[in-house]
Parts: structure tokens; C-alpha cells; sequence
């Protein structure tokens, strides 16, 4: 950060990003005296950018409250990574967000300059992202309103549709909302079954913050709790399979797939929901293991069908 002009736009980003800054914590970050940092904030005053200072020994920098920053000059790789970023949120389910993402992707090529903007357009005419079919999506409500009440520890309520069609009022202390699986979850103490529950936001309507609120729990983990509850989340089907194959390596193998498993036999007992069936039984067929089905009768019927598939597969074109 040789170049002083950088290191005038780097205290300004110290400065947006935090409440009050000193003059030894800013000549720590660029690694400069305290003479300079002086000089840098009178650079920035020259600017017209309001920096107000607290005299004294432990005085400290900050900007006026309520102002509104100037465009920032973005790398190019911050540059490329916005846009990414931007046009990616179709593939986590929020493709809700398109609006607001042009706009945002708008207003960067307006304020970038012209060397900037091509990494803009890079990712809309170089990299293609299509939507993985499995993906579902969520509301733009939802998700913003549940997201600011877990921040603000408020209360919410909300109508919700259960995986086997059933309707419910629900009211819950939101502790976290977590994508995984392909799927937003809002993670929650319901007040009326007085227990910890897990939503999917896709099902989830009508979701309002009450002036109610809660202490959430010190050091709730919404990761752990997801993976030692998402095996066992409300699906279409419910599967029991066995497979042969010790534990250690079924861990290994089965980390990333939301599934219980413990040890039974001289293999691994698996168990976990499922709202589709015919990639689980592919991913099972794929390990080359001996597999014993205790459970759907679903199941069993899936593998029949990939069976009848790879044998016509297997004769094609004899």
C-alpha cells in the first residue's frame, strides 16, 4: 500500500466500517507515523468528507453520523466477485432478488470506471450459472423479515404448511436462519410446542415481526444443531437402509448428505428424510456396497426402476 492515494480511500473504508477509530489503531493498519495519518485526515476534510476528531490522548476518528459516503473504488477482483455474487443468488433459491440484483449490477457500471466494468460483464457474458433443479426457492419477504428478527431477538409469526399438506398458525423465538440442502431454514423455539423447531422458509407465509422479544441462547450453534436434526426433518419419505460398509468410511463417505448413521452388523445403519427418492438411490448404487432396505416400500420400487433403466442402457446399441 505504497501509493498514498490508496491509503487515503483505505481510511476512508476504516472509517465507514467502524464507529470511531484512533490515530494509533489507523497508523498500526497502514503502517505509518502519526504525523501522516494527520495528513491523510486532512486530505479527506479537503474532499468535503465530514471527519470529526476527539481531542485529547485517547481522541478518536469518526465519521458524521447519518452521512452518506461517496462511491468507493472498487479492484478489479472486488469488482468480479460483486458481480458473481450478484447474479449467483438464483442458485441458492432467491432468484426473488433479480430486481434488486440488476439495480445493484446498474448502479456499479454507473459509478465504476469504464477499465472496471468489464468484470461486471465478464460473468454475464462469459460464465454461465444455471439453477440446479433441486433448488427451492424463497421469498424475498420471508427471508429479509426473518433474517432482521433473529437480529433484533423479536418474536415472529406466521402460517405454515407442513410436508403432508397440513396448515398451521405457528409463533416462535428465532435463533437462526440457514441454507442448506439447497433450501433456507429458520431455526426456532416454538411457543407452542415449547421446543426447539426447524422450518423451511419456502413453506413458511405471512411472516410478521411482533414487538415481543427473547435472549437467545448463549453460544446456540444453528450449523451443529442442523446436522444433528436434518436427518430427521419432516420429508416426503423416510428412509432406513442398511449398507455394507463400516462406520468410519460411511462417515467419510456420507458427510455431506444430512444422514444419521451408527454402526450395526459389521456395517452402517443409515437414516434420514428425503423428498425424492431416485438421486439417494443413485448415490447408494454408486458406493458398490451390498444395501438391505428396511425402508420406504418407495424405495425398493425406485431401485427396480434404475435397475429396468441400466439394462436398457447396457443393451443400447448391441
Amino acid at each position: 500500500m505504497s501509493d498514498p492515494i490508496v491509503r487515503i480511500f483505505a481510511v476512508l473504508e476504516v472509517l465507514q466500517s467502524c464507529d470511531s477509530v484512533t490515530g494509533e489503531e489507523l497508523a498500526e493498519r497502514l503502517e505509518v507515523d502519526l504525523r501522516t495519518v494527520q495528513r491523510y485526515i486532512g486530505r479527506l476534510r479537503d474532499l468535503g468528507i465530514p471527519v470529526s476528531a476527539s481531542p485529547g490522548i485517547g481522541g478518536a476518528y469518526r465519521l458524521r453520523p447519518g452521512y452518506r459516503m461517496p462511491p468507493l473504488v472498487f479492484t478489479n477482483e472486488e469488482a468480479f466477485s460483486l458481480s458473481l455474487g450478484l447474479r449467483a443468488l438464483h442458485s441458492v433459491g432467491l432468484s426473488a432478488f433479480a430486481p434488486a440484483s440488476e439495480g445493484a449490477l446498474g448502479k456499479l457500471r454507473r459509478v465504476l470506471p469504464e477499465a472496471l466494468r468489464d468484470s461486471l460483464d465478464l460473468t454475464e457474458d462469459v460464465i454461465a450459472m444455471e439453477q440446479r433443479p433441486w433448488v427451492v426457492p424463497t421469498r424475498m419477504e420471508s427471508l429479509l423479515e426473518a433474517a432482521s428478527a433473529v437480529r433484533a431477538s423479536r418474536r415472529v409469526r406466521f402460517s405454515y404448511k407442513a410436508h403432508d399438506g397440513r396448515a398451521s398458525r405457528r409463533e416462535i423465538e428465532p435463533y437462526a436462519v440457514v441454507h442448506a440442502d439447497d433450501r433456507w431454514y429458520l431455526i426456532g423455539r416454538c411457543l407452542s410446542r415449547q421446543a426447539l423447531r426447524t422450518f423451511r422458509l419456502d413453506r413458511v407465509a405471512h411472516l410478521e415481526a411482533g414487538a415481543a422479544g427473547f435472549e437467545r441462547p448463549e453460544g446456540f450453534d444453528a450449523r451443529k444443531h442442523l446436522a444433528e436434526s436434518m436427518p430427521f426433518v419432516q420429508s416426503n419419505f423416510q428412509i432406513d437402509v442398511w449398507v455394507d460398509m463400516p462406520l468410519e468410511i460411511a462417515e467419510q463417505s456420507f458427510m455431506f448428505w444430512r444422514i444419521a448413521m451408527e454402526a450395526e452388523s459389521g456395517g452402517t445403519r443409515l437414516r434420514c428424510g428425503r423428498d425424492r427418492l431416485e438421486m439417494f438411490a443413485a448415490m447408494l448404487l454408486s458406493m458398490g456396497r451390498r444395501l438391505v432396505i428396511h425402508g420406504p416400500e418407495e424405495l425398493r420400487e425406485t431401485f427396480q426402476r434404475l435397475a429396468v433403466r441400466a439394462l436398457e442402457a447396457a443393451s443400447s446399441g448391441v
